[in-house]
């Protein structure tokens, strides 16, 4: 599939979708379109992770504003809505680049996502208080992210933070070097590449099932993954088989 907006790629075990509408990459209703298309791709897709990332000098200056208008405000709720049901809906780890500034929808979307890889030069925040309105994704992710006090004094002030001040809050995995910082991401990623993508994402549908569970129901949850799931895959039966055989496990991604 052709896209306007945004590029896709699959290499060497990365789904890679990238957004694509310089110079802010300034998120429209038939732009978050492409996204779910491109989302339910990645799904498909075999691979370890799917990366989301930015070309450009920012990597979104968040939601058109012109999408908020009395006309178009419904359906722009709803395409974002699915937009964050369909990364929702991607059992692969989704990690997510951020070179430049995430604001607004285009800072809820880095924060949605499994991990976060920032550069030195990112910068983090959602103003939407600042025009009188607030980020619907924001005011579910952000309590559940960041103690309460963090939470709410970012989405009541509209502050913008520097990528230093988002990793040590919690917001971001790691702050990398902004010179060179796609080769960085690489570098960073290397250490899930080496994994089971099979088990990659059964480790996230486990620790997704647990999530807001008490620990009784969580744990069934989760145990009930592990034995009717996890251990009818090959992968689990190879690297149990390659750790007491003292040789590097052959992934088969099933």
């Amino acid at each position: 599939m052709s896209y306007e907006f945004i590029k896709v790629k699959n290499e060497g075990g990365i789904i890679n979708i990238t957004l694509d509408r310089p110079p802010l990459n300034v998120l429209t209703i038939a732009m978050m379109e492409e996204l779910i298309q491109a989302f339910k791709w990645a799904q498909q897709e075999p691979g370890h992770l799917v990366l989301l990332d930015a070309a450009g000098k920012a990597f979104s200056a968040g939601v058109d504003v012109a999408d908020h208008t009395a006309d178009k405000v419904e359906a722009m709720i709803d395409v974002f809505d699915r937009l964050f049901q369909a990364i929702s809906e991607t059992s692969k780890p989704v990690v997510c680049a951020v070179n430049g500034n995430a604001l607004g929808g285009g800072c809820e979307l880095p924060i949605f996502c499994d991990v976060v890889v920032a550069s030195e030069r990112a910068k983090f925040g959602q103003p939407e208080i600042a025009v009188g309105v607030f980020p619907p994704i924001a005011c579910y992710m952000m309590p559940r992210l960041l103690s309460w006090p963090r939470a709410m004094e970012l989405l009541l002030s509209g502050e913008v933070i520097g990528a230093a001040k988002a990793e040590q809050i919690g917001l971001v995995n790691v702050v990398l070097p902004a010179d060179n910082f796609a080769e960085a991401v690489k570098d960073y990623l290397k250490k899930f590449l080496d994994k089971s993508p099979v088990v990659l994402a059964m480790t996230k549908k486990a620790a997704l099932a647990g999530l807001n569970k008490g620990f009784a129901d969580g744990i069934k949850e989760i145990d009930r993954i592990y034995l009717k799931e996890l251990m009818q895959t090959e992968d689990a039966k190879e690297g149990l088989a390659a750790f007491m055989e003292k040789r590097k496990p052959v992934w088969q991604g099933k």
